[in-house]
C-alpha cells in the first residue's frame, strides 16, 4: 500500500467513524443511561452548581465545554429538554463526545503504524475499531469512558513517537505522553492501567537488554523457527511487509519478515529503544508530569465545591466505590465480573422503550408498554461487535502462544534457554499488545464492587490491534489459504457490524428483528 492509498484509507476510516457517531444524534430527547450524571455534571459547571462527583472531573469539564459551544451554534436545537438542569438540546451535550469518539479509530491506527510501519496493519486496526459497537454507543452519548481510552491511547502514541526521536524532540513527545496519561487518570482512576502498561513494557525491554548483555543468561525469546546458521528469529507467519515495499527507518527485510539491524540506532524498533530511557526519565516524564496534570485537573472542581479538600474528596470517592456492592444481579441487573468481558457474555442495555408504530413520537422516559402491545422496539445496547471481540480474543491467545513457544521450543531442542541477538518486529508487537492488554484487564480481578462491560474498553482496544495484526499477516502471506482466511475474517467482522448496527444506533426494530440479534438470554 503506497502513501496515497494509506492516506485515503485513514481519511475514509475517520469519515466512516464520524458519520456513524453523528447520524441521528438527537434521536432520543432524554438522558440515556449515565447521562443522568455526566450531562448534568457538565451543565452544573456552567451554572456554578456545587455537587459531589464520584470520579475525577475531566470528562465532565469537556462535556460542559461541549454544552457551552453547542448552545452558541445556530443549529441542532430542534428538540430541547430540561433534564440537565437547564433547557438544552440533546445535540449540545452529545456532539463533543461524538467528535472525540470519531478520532479513536485514527489513534489506534497510528499506534499500529508506529509499532510496525506497516500501512495495511494500521488501516485494519482503524477499520476494526470503527466497526465496534460499544465504542460507537459510548461516543454517541454524554458519557466518560471514551475519554479514558483516547487519552490513554494518546499517551501510548506519544511515547512511541518519543522513542522514535532523540534529544529535544524525544523530551517534547515524552512531556505529551505524560500529559496524556495524566488526563486519562483524570477521567477515571482506571486510566492508570494505560500508564502501568507503559511501565511494564519498559521493564520487559530492560530485561531483554540485560539478557543480551550477559551471554550466559540469554533466554526466553528464541523463535521456534530459529535459523540454524544465522541464529536470527524467523516469523511465525512468513509474509512480506507492506507487500514487499521498501521499509522505512533503515530497516531490512529477511525471510519475509521485517527485522531491525543492531548496527545503528535509527534501525531499531521504537519499543527496543525503551532501554534508552533510564529510571529518572521514566519517573519524571511518566510519573511526576502525569501526577501534576492529574492534580491541576481538580482545581476548578474544588473551587466550585468547597465541601471537601483534595485529600478528603479522594477519600469520599474511594468510600463511594467500596460501598457499591459486589458483582451480583441483586446490586444491578447488568453487573458483569471481569471474566465475562472478553467473550461478551453480559452486555447491557443503555436505553429500551417500545412504541405501537414507527410513526409514533419516539418515547422518552417512563414505563414501557404492556407485554405484547409494543410493535416497535428502540434499544441502545452497550455491546461490542461479537465477532470482532471473539476473533480478537483468539488472536490475543495466538500472540501469547507465539511468545510461549519461542521460550519452550529452544528449551526442548537444546535443553537450555536462549535468545537471538535481534528480536523480530512481530515479537515486539506481540510483547506490547499482550502486556498492554494484561495491564488493563488483570487489575480488575481484585475488584469486588459491581462492574460493567464498559470497563473493558481500555483493554479491548489492544484486542482490536491483535486481530488487525493477525489479519495483516494473513493478507500479506505467500499462502493463498492464509490470504483467504484474512479476507474471510474481515468480511465477517464488517457483516456483523452491519447486522448489529440497529441496536448500536437505537434504530426501530420489530420484536422478531430484536430477538434475532439477541443470540443469548444473557444479552437481554
Amino acid at each position: 500500500m503506497n502513501k496515497k492509498w494509506f492516506r485515503i484509507g485513514m481519511v475514509s476510516v475517520f469519515l466512516l467513524s464520524l458519520a456513524l457517531r453523528f447520524w441521528g444524534l438527537e434521536r432520543f430527547n432524554t438522558l440515556v443511561f449515565d447521562e443522568v450524571y455526566f450531562a448534568r455534571f457538565g451543565n452544573n459547571y456552567l451554572t456554578r452548581t456545587p455537587f459531589f462527583n464520584a470520579h475525577p472531573p475531566l470528562s465532565q469539564y469537556i462535556i460542559g465545554i461541549g454544552i457551552w459551544i453547542g448552545s452558541h451554534i445556530p443549529f441542532g436545537h430542534d428538540t430541547v429538554n430540561g433534564l440537565t438542569g437547564s433547557l438544552r438540546s440533546p445535540w449540545t451535550y452529545r456532539w463533543f463526545n461524538a467528535l472525540t469518539g470519531s478520532f479513536v479509530p485514527v489513534v489506534v491506527a497510528v499506534i499500529a503504524y508506529q509499532l510496525s510501519y506497516r500501512r495495511t496493519f494500521a488501516i485494519l486496526a482503524g477499520l476494526f475499531t470503527a466497526c465496534d459497537g460499544i465504542f460507537l454507543v459510548e461516543s454517541r452519548y454524554a458519557l466518560s469512558n471514551i475519554y479514558i481510552v483516547i487519552f490513554g491511547l494518546l499517551g501510548h502514541w506519544f511515547l512511541l513517537l518519543a522513542l522514535d526521536n532523540q534529544n529535544r524532540r524525544r523530551s517534547f513527545w515524552l512531556v505529551f505522553a505524560g500529559i496524556g496519561f495524566g488526563a486519562s487518570v483524570g477521567t477515571k482512576w482506571n486510566g492508570l492501567w494505560f500508564l502501568s502498561g507503559a511501565y511494564l513494557i519498559w521493564v520487559a525491554a530492560w530485561v531483554i537488554h540485560l539478557i543480551h548483555s550477559f551471554p550466559n543468561l540469554k533466554f526466553f525469546f528464541t523463535s521456534s523457527l530459529l535459523k540454524e546458521a544465522g541464529g536470527e528469529a524467523a516469523p511465525v507467519l512468513a509474509v512480506p511487509v507492506d507487500g514487499g515495499l521498501p521499509n522505512p527507518k533503515g530497516r531490512r527485510q529477511e525471510a519475509g519478515v521485517s527485522t531491525y539491524s543492531p548496527s545503528s540506532l535509527s534501525s531499531q524498533t521504537p519499543l527496543q529503544n525503551l532501554t534508552q530511557l533510564n529510571i529518572f526519565q521514566m519517573l519524571f516524564y511518566l510519573g511526576i508530569i502525569p501526577a501534576f496534570i492529574y492534580s491541576i485537573i481538580w482545581i476548578p472542581h474544588l473551587q466550585l465545591d468547597k465541601t471537601y479538600g483534595f485529600i478528603a474528596v479522594h477519600q469520599q470517592i474511594l468510600k463511594f466505590h467500596l460501598h457499591l456492592g459486589g458483582n451480583s444481579p441483586n446490586v444491578h441487573p447488568y453487573c458483569a465480573a471481569w471474566y465475562k468481558w472478553p467473550l461478551m457474555t453480559r452486555p447491557m442495555a443503555y436505553y429500551y422503550q417500545t412504541a405501537e408504530s414507527i410513526t409514533e413520537p419516539l418515547p422518552v422516559m417512563g414505563p414501557p408498554l404492556p407485554v405484547g402491545a409494543g410493535q416497535v422496539i428502540y434499544d441502545v445496547h452497550a455491546m461490542g461487535n461479537p465477532f470482532l471481540w471473539w476473533f480478537g480474543v483468539a488472536a490475543m491467545l495466538f500472540l501469547v502462544g507465539m511468545l510461549a513457544l519461542q521460550a519452550v521450543i529452544p528449551w526442548v531442542k537444546e535443553k537450555r534457554f536462549s535468545m537471538p541477538a535481534t528480536l523480530s518486529v512481530d515479537t515486539w508487537i506481540a510483547l506490547y499488545l499482550v502486556i498492554s492488554y494484561a495491564a488493563n484487564l488483570l487489575p480488575w480481578v481484585e475488584v469486588t464492587r459491581c462492574v460493567f462491560i464498559y470497563h473493558y474498553m481500555c483493554a479491548v482496544v489492544f484486542v482490536f490491534l491483535a486481530i488487525a495484526w493477525f489479519v495483516d499477516r494473513c493478507l500479506c502471506s505467500y499462502y493463498q489459504q492464509l490470504r483467504a482466511l484474512g479476507v474471510t475474517i474481515t468480511f465477517i467482522i464488517l457483516a456483523a457490524f452491519i447486522f448489529w448496527m440497529p441496536i448500536y444506533l437505537g434504530l426501530p426494530l420489530s420484536p422478531n428483528d430484536y430477538k434475532l440479534r439477541m443470540w443469548f438470554n444473557s444479552w437481554i
